[in-house]
């Protein structure tokens, strides 16, 4: 049996045509139906079957790696866990290295109207609105998203 040949009659194989040479190749159905999925299958048990597939010691050696290794098939029904982690979390405000200190203005003049945001410990203050970030002051500003360093030249 000539494998190039093989190969070429299997990538010319209908889904259903490959289904079936998958029976005949592994003696068991599939439920696969995915072209490139069986024409790689069906020609590595070709090739296997042809070449012989792996020596008796390569395969001895799986078998005891295989023997020796501690395999889960299937993740246990009950899982739990004595000592839950604690699931609070705090999230807090990191400074940006590249903001002045809270209390400096910034100023920006944007369409003749000069735009002045004070830095605050946890964020921002325009207009009398606290924004967590300066892109949400600049998307309120001009109602398109901005980067907020580049909108005030950061």
């Amino acid at each position: 049996m000539d494998l190039n040949k093989e190969l070429i009659v299997l990538k010319n194989m209908t889904v259903k045509e490959l289904r079936q040479k998958y029976s005949e190749v592994f003696g068991e159905e599939t439920n696969a139906r995915n072209r490139q999925y069986l024409i790689k299958k069906i020609a590595w048990r070709l090739q296997a079957n042809a070449e012989g597939g792996l020596s008796e010691r390569a395969r001895l050696r799986a078998k005891e790696l295989v023997d020796e290794a501690e395999l889960r098939v299937r993740a246990p029904k009950t899982f739990s866990v004595e000592n839950p982690p604690d699931r609070t979390t705090v999230h807090s405000y990191k400074k940006d290295q590249r903001l002045p200190g809270p209390g400096t203005i910034i100023t920006r003049k944007y369409k003749g109207k000069m735009i002045m945001v004070t830095i605050l410990e946890n964020g921002f203050d325009w207009d009398g609105k606290k924004y967590r970030s300066l892109s949400g002051i600049a998307k309120d500003l001009t109602g398109t998203h901005w980067n907020g360093f580049k909108f005030f030249n950061l």
